[in-house]
C-alpha cells in the first residue's frame, strides 16, 4: 500500500503533475488537455525507464498517465474558470 501511495505522490509532484497542469493551462479543450497529460505521463515513465520497455512497471505507467490526465484536466478547468471571471 505504501508503494502505491508513494508512486501516486511522486507523480503528482513530478513531471506528470506539474507539466500536465501547465499544459492543461494552455488549452480550453478537455480532450486536448487529456491527451497532452497522457503524453507527459508516458514520456516521464519512458524517460525514467531509460527508454527500455523491460524496465517499465505497469503500475507506474498507469499512475503516471492517470495523474497526467487529471492534472491537465484541472489546468484546463482553471483556464476556463479564469476566463469567465
Amino acid at each position: 500500500m505504501l508503494n502505491l501511495l508513494g508512486t501516486i505522490a511522486g507523480n503528482i509532484l513530478s513531471l506528470p503533475g506539474i507539466l500536465g497542469l501547465a499544459l492543461g493551462l494552455t488549452t480550453r479543450n478537455y480532450v486536448v488537455a487529456a491527451v497532452l497529460g497522457a503524453v507527459v505521463g508516458v514520456g516521464e515513465t519512458m524517460l525514467f525507464a531509460k527508454f527500455q520497455t523491460a524496465n517499465i512497471d505497469f503500475l507506474e505507467l498507469f499512475v503516471a498517465v492517470a495523474v497526467g490526465i487529471l492534472a491537465a484536466a484541472v489546468g484546463c478547468a482553471i483556464r476556463i474558470k479564469g476566463t469567465t471571471v
